[in-house]
């Protein structure tokens, strides 16, 4: 059994989406067992916590990047994660793929809203036409931080209720944070989906770096156009 989400936001769609969890973690070869149509080529990019976005096609030299976009119907794109938070988006009608890791230096970093200028300004995607699906990631229930963290977030997002004070601590709700920086830009809220699985919450089901350091284990959120 292999623990696999595909967002129904994605259904009726010509794209294959979906995160996956610690048994099929980032293993390409449980993925094709689940015969999900997955493409033979995979693309991961090297992650740093940076905001930036690169363009793919055939050229599948690993890049230092936090963002994957691709008309490419050939390749698998994805994002690893172990309580930041991945991101999968479609312009259905442009038909453009992304794969976004956003951690809270990239939220800070304004990684996703780079990644939807990017769709807006090199594949002329409205905003409206732009589908996102927000994995599992740690939530604000478990991801305490420092004022800078949250200062950090704020700049990038404005204000809203991703962040909260509770018994003199800080805690923040990064995938909230990241919802409201597509709305931001114009992405409709229905066309938004967004997991309430927190990663340290449920451990046994995703790996957690705030919980377990000592385990190096991701899973990911990966996307494909289906030709």
């Amino acid at each position: 059994m292999f623990d696999i989400t595909s967002p129904d936001i994605f259904d009726n769609l010509p794209v294959t989406a979906f995160f996956t969890g610690k048994m099929t973690n980032i293993d390409f070869g449980k993925m094709n067992s689940l015969s999900i149509n997955i493409p033979v080529l995979h693309y991961l990019p090297i992650q740093k916590h940076t905001n930036n976005v690169i363009i793919i096609d055939n050229d599948l030299t690993p890049k230092e990047a936090d963002a994957v976009i691709t008309q490419n119907p050939n390749i698998l794109i994805g994002a690893r994660t172990a309580d930041c938070v991945p991101i999968l988006l479609y312009d259905k009608k442009k038909s453009v793929i992304a794969a976004v890791h956003a951690g809270w230096r990239g939220t800070a970093l304004s990684i996703l809203k780079n990644s939807i200028s990017t769709l807006i300004d090199k594949f002329h995607s409205n905003p409206l036409d732009i589908i996102i699906a927000i994995g599992p990631s740690i939530k604000y229930c478990c991801y305490k931080v420092g004022q800078e963290v949250i200062d950090a977030v704020i700049l990038a997002t404005g204000n809203g209720e991703y962040y909260k004070q509770e018994n003199g601590d800080l805690y923040i709700n990064l995938a909230e944070a990241n919802r409201l920086q597509a709305l931001s830009l114009g992405v409709s809220d229905n066309n938004i989906w967004l997991s309430t699985d927190c990663a340290y919450c449920k451990s046994d089901t995703y790996f957690s770096y705030r919980k377990s350091p000592e385990i190096l284990g991701r899973q990911g959120g990966f996307i494909c156009l289906r030709p």
